[in-house]
């Protein structure tokens, strides 16, 4: 009697145990990445004629915390400005192309991730370095962003210039070469959660 009762309470315990174990592995495999939950892409262009400054809230990404990999995709349509005619400039095929190339997108990887917790809180420095895609055109794209880790929020800060000759957008005369910076200062701020 007593060896029947201590199989059925090893049974149920094995049982258990390998339930636990199950539920602990699909949680981290779920916990690896991490999605955007609000996010602010602001451009800003100075020159001795007029700043511009234009900003975007619908961008999404995504960070993988075991591989580094980082995603950004941006819908540039989505990009708000102050005055509606350049709003409309800023769209047309001259400019940015949106109806061609709708998104912007930049893929890269954390190169120091073994230095960031993204569970503990702390204020982490990284070293991102990828591809920027816009209006067709890729090049490389080396920067630092700050990591800041509260309370299972992770929010992602980071400024930096693209040069807009390199994504094919040049302006030799005109009211456009006098008004736009050649290159313009980009802000981003992410807010991430843990994917659940």
């Amino acid at each position: 009697m007593n060896i029947m009762k201590n199989l059925i309470t090893y049974i149920l315990t094995t049982a258990f145990a390998a339930t636990l174990m199950i539920g602990f592995t699909q949680t981290t495999h779920a916990n690896d990445t991490l999605t955007t939950t609000q996010t602010h892409i602001k451009f800003f262009s100075t020159t001795p004629v007029e700043d511009i400054e234009s900003n975007n809230f619908n961008a999404t990404s995504t960070i993988n915390t075991e591989t580094g990999e980082v995603i950004f995709v941006v819908p540039m349509q989505s990009f708000e400005f102050e005055k509606s005619l350049m709003q409309r400039h800023f769209n047309q095929k001259k400019f940015l192309n949106t109806r061609d190339f709708p998104r912007a997108r930049y893929v890269a990887t954390i190169t120091n991730l073994q230095e960031i917790n993204f569970t503990t809180d702390g204020t982490y420095t990284a070293h991102v370095e990828g591809e920027m895609t816009i209006r067709g055109e890729t090049n490389p794209l080396k920067e630092q962003a700050s990591v800041i880790v509260s309370n299972g929020t992770v929010t992602v800060n980071s400024i930096f210039p693209i040069t807009l000759a390199e994504y094919g957008i040049e302006f030799s005369k005109g009211k456009p070469s006098r008004n736009i910076a050649k290159t313009v200062e980009v802000t981003v701020i992410a807010e991430y959660q843990f994917e659940q």
